[in-house]
């Protein structure tokens, strides 16, 4: 019988970012308007926090987490977007590496994910089965299994994955474990909103592309057993906020000042380049009102720099504030597991408390 839809094995040409308008975690709200919506949100007045929660969104963190035994927490998370590449599988690997990344930046291990999926009614099952064959390898690879999920009908396609995982609850990683003193580690460079805005306007190179493709489907699972291992208690990952806003989440959570030092920062290949041609992405806009009020940056600070530090990732690298005297164990750890890993700054006390973040 002849059929319209291409057989199973053989992923059609299908360009899947013409289908959105944009894509990755530079799709997210922002975080301005997040804040306002989830204010007070699953807070009861004059009701204590339900017995065993850990982490929820008071104050907020990566994950959910919620203490099962005295040395047993189990943590959940979910997030989805719209394609940030064309092929089809490569997009189910970033979609679940960045998914995955909540886990390990709570200090997690994975134990299994439930795919999130809004689907065309005509996009070809070869391209939707290459997206769950990404994501599961990718699932695989973390230590876990795909075990089922939800797909809705949707003309822009979508795709995620709810995570549970489980962790130590004297382990965890969370925003608020910062201290004055203590060393800002990051585990990839940024500019991957960068790199992929520059292909839609043909401006990024396939070798430019293809770095930011590589480091957006790497996996945080190895930095995250390195912090662990090291006794790091502040982490977060760097998504869609840009590191500037994630950075200023830790600080705000932990009542202090993130100096980050803007000649550190490691950027991948070309990103410079577009943000001093004028190249940004939609989200960062978001970004940039969300940490204004409480940024400074010096003079002299090049703007393509600022431009990077506002830029949002998509599966980013986990940035860690390390004590001093951890500071040599976590890069032992981290080179022994072949992780990128950069100083980028230093903690200080806030004067007032209320957490800010710098450029220096």
């Amino acid at each position: 019988m002849a059929t319209d839809v291409p057989s199973l094995g053989h992923p059609p040409t299908i360009r899947l970012t013409e289908l959105t308008e944009c894509g990755g975690c530079a799709a997210k709200l922002g975080a301005d308007a997040l804040a306002d919506v989830l204010a007070g949100l699953g807070v009861v007045e004059g009701e204590p926090s339900p017995e065993g929660l850990l982490a929820g969104l008071e104050p907020p963190d990566d994950a959910a987490v919620h203490l099962v035994a005295p040395d047993l927490a189990v943590i959940g998370t979910v997030d989805f977007f719209p394609p940030i590449v064309d092929d089809p599988r490569t997009f189910g690997e970033i979609a679940a590496a960045n998914a995955l990344s909540d886990v390990f930046a709570m200090g997690g291990r994975v134990l299994f994910a439930l795919s999130v999926a809004a689907i065309p009614e005509d996009l070809p099952r070869d391209a939707f089965r290459a997206i769950l064959d990404g994501a599961a390898a990718k699932v695989r690879e973390a230590g876990g299994i795909l075990a089922g999920g939800h797909t809705i009908r949707d003309p822009e396609p979508k795709y995620g994955l709810a995570v549970v995982g489980v962790a130590h609850p004297d382990r965890l990683l969370r925003k608020g474990g910062a201290r004055p003193g203590d060393i800002l580690v990051l585990t990839k460079p940024l500019g991957t909103g960068l790199l992929v805005s520059g292909r839609r306007q043909g401006r990024t190179s396939d070798a430019d592309l293809a770095a930011a493709i590589d480091s957006m489907r790497r996996l945080n699972r190895d930095a995250s057993e390195a912090l662990t291992e090291a006794g790091v208690a502040g982490a977060t990952d760097v998504t869609g906020f840009g590191l500037l806003g994630h950075g200023l989440e830790m600080a705000r959570a932990s009542g202090t000042r993130f100096v980050f030092e803007a000649a550190a920062l490691p950027a991948l290949d070309g990103a410079l380049d577009l943000a001093a041609a004028g190249v940004e992405t939609g989200g960062a806009a978001h970004n940039r009102r969300f940490v204004a009020p409480a940024l400074s940056v010096a003079a002299g600070v090049p703007a393509e720099l600022v431009t990077v530090a506002h830029d949002p990732q998509t599966s980013g690298g986990l940035l860690a504030a390390v004590g001093p005297t951890a500071i040599a164990t976590l890069e032992a750890g981290l080179d022994a597991r072949g992780v990128t890993h950069w100083r980028i700054g230093r903690v200080e006390a806030s004067p007032d408390g209320a957490g800010s973040v710098a450029l220096a």
